[in-house]
């Protein structure tokens, strides 16, 4: 089954501003749409930039603001430049300029490697350089409520399948695969794996699989000697 993408999953009601809008109104939007950032795009509709919550936080308005001067050993515009995000009422001063965005093809787990990676909230969705939809934290976890349950068939034959095909393709284990037997349901484990992080990913992969009514866990964890990363 294909993954999704945003353009699946966007939210395509999206409150965007211009880049003369003032920092007030864009604050009354966030509030008032409970979203913690917003796009700013420019005269020809294109995606400039994006104010979010943490742009406002050393406003003037909050006595929170640097003035020139006050880079503590910055080159001499730096402290010009905290100075005018924090003073100045337009938003395309104290916007975020270097905005990640994404295709509407974006499938989810790029999406989510970018939140992790850069550490953001939200990414704008866009289509020639125009905002189409906004993809958030939120979104993503509203597509893990909403992903279909796993699919194996019921059956202790298929149950074992399952688990040793996901224990080769998703956790790669560095030694041999456990031994799996299933009996009604219940998953036995024989074997050994070199760490107990291995072994906690091999319970989750058990349980992650469809029709499994128990856990036989008689795993051994056998380390590895120092140097030795075979």
């Amino acid at each position: 089954m294909a993954q999704a993408t945003a353009g699946d999953i966007m939210t395509t009601d999206v409150a965007c501003i211009a880049l003369d809008t003032s920092v007030r109104r864009a604050a009354e939007l966030m509030l008032a749409r409970r979203v913690s950032g917003l796009p700013v795009i420019d005269d020809e509709g294109r995606l400039a930039g994006i104010v979010t919550e943490g742009d406002l936080m050393r406003r003037a308005e909050l006595r929170h603001a640097p003035w020139p001067g006050d880079d503590s050993g910055g080159d001499a515009g730096s402290g010009h430049e905290a100075y005018i995000r924090s003073h100045s009422w337009r938003a395309g001063d104290v916007m975020t300029a270097a905005v990640v965005s994404v295709p509407e093809a974006a499938p989810l787990s790029e999406i989510a490697a970018l939140f992790d990676r850069l550490d953001i909230k939200r990414v704008p969705v866009v289509r020639e350089a125009r905002v189409v939809g906004i993809v958030s934290r939120s979104d993503l976890l509203r597509a893990i409520v909403s992903a279909p349950l796993d699919r194996t068939a019921a059956g202790d034959t298929a149950i074992r399948l399952g688990i040793l095909a996901r224990l080769r393709e998703d956790i790669r284990l560095a030694g041999p695969v456990p031994s799996v037997a299933v009996e009604g349901g219940v998953v036995h484990l024989r074997g050994s794996v070199r760490s107990q992080a291995e072994r906690d990913a091999v319970r989750v992969v058990v349980e992650g699989v469809r029709g499994v009514a128990g856990i036989e866990d008689r795993l051994d964890v056998v380390g590895i000697a120092p140097g030795d990363d075979r």
